[in-house]
């Protein structure tokens, strides 16, 4: 690994050593539980079809509730997996909920101590942000072995995956594997360290020890299954929070039925945007396919970026990884 200078942050980032095939894994599942424990064995599959060594964790099928074990458990398996020192990667199996329950319970030193490739979305956000600021780890906004790669992982979703966590390069621009262009909510140039993910977990963050900080950074945002209202709420905390007059610009995501009940009254999601985002006069780009979606670009977080939201530009401009 090695650290870098990222543009905008003021912070030495340290940027985890590439994947080579053959290299060990550790899959873990610090949120909710699996419906199918058979999932787990699957995933470990999915994860060596891309000619990776997968180490399991024993408690991956657990049940607690709704979570995929006890709090004390889950810490301990994502410290272990960090701790061990022939692993490569940390790579979670889904989202859900239940993260943030385990975000006093983590020796961040420890994971510091031993950086290395952390990738998930969803629930994971909070992960991300709290080693993003604790550990200044660069970490992976990408598909999860259960959520994405069971049956199968789409060809635009691996390739993305595969350019972000197997090279020492720079991504350069990212762009939608389907064609379609980002659309410029509010115009303008931008620089800065990209942070963010799920909304819903951004949002829940806000008063806590692990609060998103957006000072000077460009704000990634998506989410799922959440009515317009519940969203224009989820944005107005932001907002009055501080977080869109503190960031350099803004990257909307997927929104994955994010829809009104039927015969309830709303707005569409542009006129929240609209309302809730537009005044604050950052350069902000839509629709980036990145999130509850498919393809799911991966997101390397903690490295610099650069908007120009006029011409739908959204581009990498250092690489996520350093050489092994």
């Amino acid at each position: 690994m090695r650290r870098c200078e990222s543009s905008g942050c003021g912070v030495a980032r340290i940027k985890p050593a590439r994947l080579r095939e053959g290299d060990l894994v550790r899959l873990v599942a610090p949120s909710g539980c699996t419906a199918d424990p058979g999932r787990v064995e699957a995933s470990a599959a999915a994860l060596a079809a891309l000619g990776l060594v997968v180490r399991t964790s024993k408690y991956a099928a657990d049940r607690y509730g709704y979570l995929a074990g006890e709090d004390a458990v889950r810490a301990e398996e994502l410290a272990a997996a960090f701790a061990d020192t022939e692993a490569k990667a940390v790579i979670c199996l889904k989202g859900g909920y239940g993260t943030q329950r385990l975000l006093a319970r983590l020796n961040f030193g420890l994971i510091a101590r031993n950086p290395k490739i952390f990738l998930g979305y969803s629930d994971i956000t909070a992960l991300h942000a709290a080693i993003g600021q604790a550990c200044h780890l660069v970490t992976f906004h990408g598909p999860m072995a259960s959520s994405d790669m069971v049956p199968k992982l789409d060809e635009a979703t691996a390739g993305a995956l595969r350019r972000a966590l197997f090279s020492a390069e720079p991504l350069g621009r990212i762009q939608n594997p389907d064609g379609s262009p980002l659309v410029a909510l509010v115009g303008g140039m931008a620089t800065g360290e990209l942070v963010g993910g799920n909304l819903s977990l951004v949002a829940s963050g806000i008063g806590t020890a692990w609060e998103l900080d957006t000072r000077g950074k460009l704000l990634f945002l998506e989410d799922v299954d959440e009515a317009p209202y519940r969203l224009d709420r989820m944005l107005n905390q932001l907002k009055l929070a501080g977080k869109f007059d503190d960031c350099a610009g803004i990257i909307l995501g997927g929104w994955t039925r994010c829809v009104a009940a039927e015969g309830r009254p709303t707005l569409r999601l542009d006129e929240v945007f609209k309302d809730i985002i537009a005044p604050c006069g950052k350069p902000t780009l839509m629709g980036l396919e990145a999130g509850h979606c498919a393809p799911n670009l991966t997101l390397p977080l903690g490295i610099a970026y650069e908007i120009c939201a006029e011409d739908g530009r959204l581009e990498a401009l250092e690489p996520a990884c350093s050489e092994p």
